[in-house]
C-alpha cells in the first residue's frame, strides 16, 4: 500500500494534515506541520493535536502487523508530554512492542526539529478480524 493510500484510510488523520514519510512493519515514520490553528494559548501545538499524529502514526504501525483482512482500533493510549512545540514540524516515529492476535502494542515517539523528545505515547490496538 503506497504511504498516501495509508493516510487516505483515516479521513481524519488527512484533515489533520498527517503526512506519512516511511511506513514498513518494524517502523512508521510521520509528521504534522505547526500551525496556529492547531494551538492553544501561547502557540504551543495543542496536545490533542500531538496526540492525534500519535494515535494515527501509531495506527497505521499496528495496521501494517494485521493478518490479511484484519483491522485495528486504538484501545488504550498514554502519553507523556515532555516539551512544547511551538514552531516547525512534528515527527513521529511509531515501532511495535508486541504482536499478539488479539492486541498489538505500539510506541510513538513525537520530535522536534532539533530532535527532541516532545513526547512518548504507548497505545494498545485490538485486532479486528472481519
Amino acid at each position: 500500500m503506497e504511504k498516501a493510500d495509508l493516510v487516505a484510510i483515516m479521513p481524519f488523520a488527512t484533515l489533520c494534515g498527517i503526512e506519512v514519510e516511511r511506513a514498513d512493519p518494524a517502523e512508521v515514520v510521520g509528521g504534522m506541520e505547526w500551525k496556529p490553528e492547531r494551538c492553544t494559548a501561547g502557540g504551543l501545538l495543542h496536545g490533542g493535536a500531538l496526540m492525534t499524529l500519535a494515535d494515527s502514526i501509531g495506527a497505521l504501525c499496528a495496521f501494517l502487523q494485521m493478518p490479511p483482512g484484519a483491522t485495528t482500533a486504538t484501545i488504550e493510549s498514554k502519553t507523556n508530554f515532555f516539551r512544547p512545540l511551538v514552531k516547525g514540524r512534528a515527527r513521529a516515529v511509531s515501532h511495535p512492542l508486541h504482536t499478539g492476535s488479539r492486541i498489538v502494542v505500539v510506541q510513538t515517539d513525537i520530535y522536534d526539529d532539533e530532535n527532541r523528545r516532545v513526547a512518548q505515547v504507548t497505545q494498545s490496538q485490538a485486532v479486528i478480524k472481519k
